[in-house]
């Protein structure tokens, strides 16, 4: 059966605030012998009510919802400020993100709740008590007001942790003990509206355990409507484990991750580097199994004061190598600064995938291809992990009219794209280096469509001894209809492409931009586009 732990913040608007104000304007702290009234308050349809209220002024009678200038008006010496529910929701996701070193499974309960399944997940901290006795006394270091419960159902645990009793000693319920031990809490513990709150406290059913005395059918009898008695009947048996209730967390689980709790939190970058290379020994043992390999590793250290570091790898091709992955890694983990000290070290393997597990040749002399892709890879993942992801990239042939925009950039994926059978064919007709962009040259050629005698590139004078061609090539022009980015009127010209060789044996690719029959009211331009061979 499915375990979930619930923490809820009671104050969590106020813990923030004090939190991020260490260095600023103070507010009133808790555990202060006398702490100043103190509200944060926001605009609503009433007008300025309170949205949350310290100690001192609930002791005061003031509570969220009230009018702002009533609560003034009772308490003239009361402090405020308007609540930033933006920079709360952020912190709040921020303080899930670390909960998942105790679960990979967090999910946000409303604004002020998480809500973590634990399943399989007590054993690597000593138990539910333990795990939940961990999760407490780190929440409390920062000064965060909580209480936490742990139950077989999410809304059982979250029913305990609201309104199961005060302080932070965590309740943990048994499985199969929701009954029992929600019968004594009160109705709106089950998350219901507020009318049907109201309606069952009209009928005298105050407590959990009421409800589950009734019959369904005088129950449904009590409301008006079919739905509201649905909603009722409904939230009542998600608690009790009689109906499922989808949970949905933040982040899905990874497929593979291995975790390491440390027993002291980690303050040295030598403890971190040690802590990988334990996980990949792990990674290796486990994947090697299942005859897998990753592309993508992700390291997370979790700070013992709520902070997160995350740095990642990736690979051309799944790999599973611990001193490979640890390569990866190596001018990445100095970014974790161990702070206050690291609690637990995740490593997560993502796109995961099967490997190469054929037999590699004695020497090159035996080997079918020319190219060692594995080692080939290898090499793009050090360059990557030392420059940057993406910075080896590979340039794929494109299926384009135009000879210089007939490739295409891309980052290398450790596989060496097969040539196709048209590039094959095209195979000593196009020259082995292109230019970046075509260079302007000055030509004497035959009208209309000679190739050139001589030409002038680069200030040197070159005299033609042997050409080849024209392969003439039209403009892409469906590319330019009416609509489109360019009009008709800004048409490219069409090209004739020569093969030529001058007397000293260099051989150029050069083409003649514009016919001179076109009749768009200019003489034709010659070009270089690329040298061969």
């Amino acid at each position: 059966m499915k375990r979930y732990l619930s923490v809820w913040f009671p104050d969590w608007p106020l813990d923030r605030l004090r939190r991020a104000r260490r260095n600023g304007r103070p507010l009133p702290a808790a555990g202060q012998a006398k702490p100043a009234p103190f509200v944060l308050h926001e605009r609503s349809a009433h007008g300025l009510t309170v949205a949350a209220a310290n100690a001192a002024a609930k002791a005061a009678g003031i509570h969220a919802g009230m009018r702002f200038s009533d609560a003034r008006a009772s308490v003239p010496a009361l402090m405020a400020e308007e609540i930033d529910r933006e920079a709360d929701a952020h912190a709040f996701r921020l303080l899930a993100r670390w909960m998942n070193g105790y679960s990979p499974l967090v999910s946000l309960d409303g604004e002020d709740a998480l809500l973590l399944e634990i399943t399989g997940c007590d054993h690597l901290f000593g138990g539910e008590a333990a795990m939940a006795t961990r999760v407490s006394g780190r929440l409390a270091q920062p000064g965060y007001t909580h209480q936490i419960a742990v139950a077989g159902t999410p809304g059982a645990a979250q029913a305990l942790a609201r309104y199961g009793g005060t302080g932070n000693a965590p309740q943990i319920l048994p499985s199969g003990a929701e009954r029992s031990g929600l019968c004594e809490l009160p109705v709106q513990a089950l998350r219901l509206s507020h009318e049907a709150t109201t309606l069952l406290r009209r009928f005298g059913l105050t407590r959990i355990g009421q409800l589950c005395g009734i019959d369904r059918k005088a129950l449904t009898r009590r409301f008006r409507s079919r739905q509201a008695a649905d909603a009722v009947c409904l939230r009542l048996d998600q608690a009790l484990g009689i109906r499922l209730e989808p949970v949905a967390p933040l982040r899905s689980p990874p497929e593979h991750a291995w975790r390491l709790a440390c027993p002291e939190p980690l303050t040295q970058a030598a403890g971190v580097e040690a802590g990988l290379q334990q996980l990949t020994q792990t990674l290796y043992a486990d994947l090697s199994g299942k005859g897998l390999g990753a592309r993508h590793f992700v390291f997370t250290a979790f700070h013992s004061d709520g902070q997160v570091s995350e740095v990642s790898a990736q690979a051309a091709r799944p790999v599973r190598a611990p001193d490979h992955v640890l390569r990866l890694f190596r001018e990445r983990t100095g970014k974790i600064d161990p702070g206050f000290g690291i609690d637990l070290l995740l490593l997560e393997a993502l796109r995961t995938g099967p490997m190469d597990m054929g037999s590699r040749p004695l020497s090159g002399d035996l080997a079918t291809t020319g190219v060692d892709e594995v080692a080939l890879s290898a090499l793009a993942d050090r360059i990557n992990a030392r420059l940057g992801d993406g910075t080896v990239r590979l340039i794929h042939a494109e299926a384009r009219h135009v000879p210089d925009k007939a490739e295409r950039n891309g980052a290398f994926t450790g596989e060496l794209p097969a040539a196709e059978a048209g590039m094959r064919d095209m195979q000593g007709l196009r020259p082995v280096r292109m230019l970046g962009r075509a260079e302007r040259v000055d030509v004497i050629a035959q009208v209309p469509d000679g190739p050139p005698l001589s030409f002038v590139w680069r200030r040197v004078l070159r005299r033609v001894a042997r050409s080849d061609g024209p392969e003439r090539i039209a403009p892409e022009w469906w590319l330019h209809l009416p609509g489109q980015a360019a009009r008709p009127a800004g048409l490219p010209r069409t090209r004739d492409y020569y093969r030529i060789e001058d007397a000293e044996g260099r051989r150029y690719w050069v083409f003649r931009e514009g016919l001179y029959d076109d009749r768009r009211g200019q003489l034709p331009e010659w070009f270089v586009q690329g040298l061969f061979a």
